[in-house]
């Protein structure tokens, strides 16, 4: 395993961890999301250059696309809970009091 492989790893599971772990608001959630994303785009767009192949990938670009739809919804969440609930905390996003 080359040292990029090792940090890609490490970025997407530390940004996993902070999801699973730092779960008080809607924002820090949303930011370990992205990091996710962010790693998984790095990994994706330097994988045809490490394995030496000439045909581009369209892999990277449909990524990147789903990590902006993401990030979108996820941004107008975020306004819409802080209006209605005034706060963006996670335990004021209750199902079953909506």
């Amino acid at each position: 395993m080359t040292f990029l492989h090792l940090s890609f790893y490490s970025a997407f599971t530390l940004s996993s961890l902070g999801l699973a772990f730092h779960r008080i608001h809607l924002i820090s959630a949303l930011l370990c999301l992205e990091s996710m994303m962010l790693s998984m785009y790095m990994a994706l767009s330097t994988w045809p250059a490490q394995t030496q192949t000439t045909s581009p990938s369209l892999t990277p670009i449909l990524m990147l696309t789903f990590s902006a739809c993401e990030a979108g919804i996820g941004l107008a969440i975020l306004v819409a809970s802080s209006r209605t609930h005034g706060s963006d905390h996670l335990h004021n996003l209750n199902l079953l009091q909506c």
